[in-house]
């Protein structure tokens, strides 16, 4: 078994960026999360132009016997590979870079003038803040560590090309 350094997550990704690099992907999120009595391990991969089921059948195939090998984690755990999806989560400083410009749902601990869910364009990430620019023009930043959840929120055009 490999020596258990850090966070599970940080591991498996800094160990699959290399697989993911060799067919052309990125890796998006890795998570390690009980959900019931499981526990999953979940590599989101990513590329410009979008990732499909075979990409994620591909990748699944190349890393799993190098990620048993490892053995980074000590219990059963179910492995999933997938896209992060069009709603993508965003959690790092790169993820909020990356996706600036776009419509944003920010789900928070604590309601900001009375609301605990705040959509509105993402217009920068700084110093841990979150900053979103509302339908009304008002630009609200919000303290990372004060989400519970940050995602694209996609319009009615993104979801449907523009369809009357």
């Amino acid at each position: 078994m490999a020596a258990k350094k850090g966070n599970t997550a940080s591991v498996v990704w800094e160990f699959a960026k290399p697989y993911a690099g060799e067919l052309g992907l990125s890796i998006w999120d890795v998570k390690y999360v009980k959900e019931g009595a499981q526990w999953y391990l979940r590599i989101f991969i990513d590329r410009p132009e979008g990732v499909t089921v075979e990409d994620c059948e591909a990748f699944s195939r190349l890393i799993d016997a190098p990620l048993d090998e490892l053995d980074p984690i000590d219990q059963e755990y179910i492995f999933e590979v997938s896209s992060p999806g069009l709603e993508r989560e965003l959690s790092i400083p790169e993820h909020f870079k990356a996706m600036t410009g776009r419509n944003v749902l920010v789900k928070l601990y604590r309601a900001i003038d009375g609301k605990k869910e705040i959509t509105g364009t993402l217009i920068g990430y700084e110093d841990n803040k979150i900053i979103i620019k509302t339908e009304d023009e008002k630009e609200i930043p919000i303290d990372r560590k004060d989400a519970v959840l940050c995602r694209i929120c996609l319009s009615d055009d993104e979801i449907f090309g523009g369809i009357e």
